[in-house]
């Protein structure tokens, strides 16, 4: 009769034990999407500049 008690008890231990690791995980996750977020604003608006800076430049170019 115990045998089985303790074997539901340890599955239990084992899937609190992977949601612990799956929550850790999709915190990373989260902290990894942002990041990667910021830095694409960063480059979007690095892309903007230079865009503008080649109109400006293209525009100054004498015609033909």
């Amino acid at each position: 009769m115990d045998a089985p008690l303790a074997s539901l008890e340890r599955k239990v231990e084992q899937i609190i034990a992977l949601c612990e690791t799956l929550r850790a995980e999709n915190r990373r996750l989260r902290e990894q999407i942002g990041a990667l977020e910021e830095e694409k604003r960063g480059l979007m608006e690095r892309m903007t500049t230079a865009r503008t800076r080649l109109e400006g430049l293209i525009d100054k170019l004498p015609a033909e």
